[in-house]
């Protein structure tokens, strides 16, 4: 059965020994990012944390507890979703994108199930009360300081909402979108939305803004993990997150009307905030915000919300994340995301075998890339390819090796590629898209990349001397000593 909600995610995770209930009081101020900081970059991402004790700007005791590092190891991570291996969603996908349809009455009833599977992903709409709306406050009875927003670094500009589910609709298509994107807390009805011009919930504002119409927002917080993950899914804009997550689940995802706008909200989810935008107004500075590069990005002027609404269950968790030097939480998101869209990238680029971005890379600045090399040059045919495919075209540095390499062990892709290259013969450079965090490009969201071919080069690529063998012991030899090892007192670990 799926998770339906955090709690129940929350109890899972307990029921495996990965929680860590802190009852001792902590502040949402710096405290609980400075604990949360230490557990995430234990090894395998240490264990889950549910604080019960917080304490507010004020020093008052929140009455709702804070889960973070929930999402925190690949075995949360696969928990979230449902799965044992991640790759098998993976797999889901790739059936789902080659129906080969067989031969013979029996073989075709047999591929009955599986298209009565994607007809269950699109998410319902419950009628009558639901959980996320226990608790209806609107109006100037809205205030956001009485939830325990955490401020995580000492130069933020404020407290920020780091794991919300940001829901928006196309004002052309009707398409809703739902987006994780970081958001400050400017008062008690007073929220920066932070959009990355890259994303989809930007687009959509800018097409409200020059319609001249107000653009209602809704702001989830919790729900069922799989459609917590999937608001950072680099998803097509024309696919529904929700219809994506209930597709992870293979179960709807049950939504409800949201009480002050016209938008749909997760049924399940543990607190909601309602509002708009309007473009008429002037952009309000956000920011500093201490980033997953590392490094804090600027204060810079976006878009307010203004709250309508706050509804919530009766006894609502916050979930947050942390961000900053890596590896933290958002890795191990990463690395789902990794595996789930391998078989869409192949869709496109067939030869690649495996791809990886490192924690170090931060996403976005360093993709390791295997590939079936059948014809010089294609692993520049591979590079451009994937820097036209969504966000990847933010990509700063590929790196490009051949099948064998496993590109899941950084040490062993860079130890490959470095012996592989002659840098001037195989480095590229191309101007494009960056991320809007890059702090080193030359201008804003505007600059650099570069293409490294660590593959074995062929003579047609201008390799003309005999290229060495990798040193491998014999499979004899090495048969010999695995049964000889008992016996010769070698503890390794």
């Amino acid at each position: 059965m799926p998770l339906n909600n955090l709690r129940q995610f929350v109890s899972a995770i307990e029921e495996q020994g990965e929680l860590v209930r802190i009852s001792h009081p902590v502040r949402a101020r710096l405290e609980i990012a400075e604990i949360a900081d230490r557990v995430m970059k234990s090894p395998g991402g240490g264990p889950a944390l549910l604080f019960e004790h917080v304490l507010l700007d004020d020093g008052q005791r929140s009455p709702v507890p804070v889960v973070i590092n929930a999402f925190g190891s690949m075995t949360r991570m696969c928990l979230a979703l449902g799965v044992e291996d991640l790759d098998t969603i993976g797999g889901r996908i790739t059936e789902l994108l080659n129906p080969k349809v067989p031969e013979g009455l029996l073989g075709k009833l047999a591929m009955v199930p599986k298209l009565a599977e994607v007809a269950k992903f699109p998410p319902r709409t419950k009628k009558g009360r639901a959980p996320c709306q226990e608790v209806v406050l609107e109006g100037e009875a809205c205030d956001m300081t009485r939830f325990p927003i955490l401020t995580t670094w000492p130069q933020d500009g404020g407290p920020y909402l780091t794991l919300p589910l940001v829901i928006t609709r196309d004002p052309e298509s009707g398409i809703r979108n739902v987006g994780t994107y970081r958001v400050q807390v400017l008062g008690p009805r007073s929220l920066a939305m932070h959009w990355q011009r890259h994303k989809v919930g930007a687009a959509h504002w800018r097409e409200m803004a020059a319609r001249g119409d107000r653009m209602p927002v809704v702001i989830a917080l919790g729900g069922d993990p799989a459609s917590i993950y999937s608001g950072s899914a680099p998803l097509p804009p024309t696919i529904d997150e929700f219809i994506f997550a209930g597709f992870l689940r293979k179960a709807p995802v049950e939504l409800v009307k949201a009480k002050t706008c016209d938008l749909d909200v997760p049924a399940e989810a543990d607190i909601v905030i309602e509002g708009y935008i309007d473009p008429a107004e002037d952009l309000v500075l956000e920011g500093p915000f201490g980033d997953h590069t590392g490094f804090y990005s600027l204060a810079d002027y976006y878009p307010e919300v203004h709250v309508t609404a706050i509804t919530q269950r009766a006894d609502p968790l916050y979930p947050a994340t942390l961000v900053g030097r890596p590896p933290m939480e958002d890795f191990y998101m990463g690395h789902a995301t990794e595996r789930i869209f391998l078989p869409l990238l192949r869709l496109t680029v067939p030869e690649i075998v495996d791809y990886h971005m490192p924690a170090p890379g931060i996403f976005h600045n360093l993709v390791f890339v295997a590939i079936d090399k059948q014809y010089p040059g294609q692993a520049y045919k591979v590079m451009n390819a994937m820097w036209g495919q969504g966000l990847m075209s933010l990509a700063k540095v590929i790196v490009v090796v051949d099948k064998d390499v496993n590109v899941q062990d950084p040490d062993e892709a860079w130890w490959i590629a470095l012996n592989n290259i002659d840098p001037e013969r195989d480095v590229r450079f191309t101007m494009g898209p960056v991320d809007v965090l890059d702090h080193a490009s030359r201008e804003f969201t505007y600059g650099s990349k570069m293409g490294i071919d660590g593959t074995r080069k062929w003579a047609e690529e201008g390799y003309h001397r005999e290229w060495p063998d990798l040193i491998t012991m014999d499979d004899a030899t090495k048969t010999r000593i695995d049964e000889m090892w008992p016996h010769l007192g070698i503890d390794l670990p």
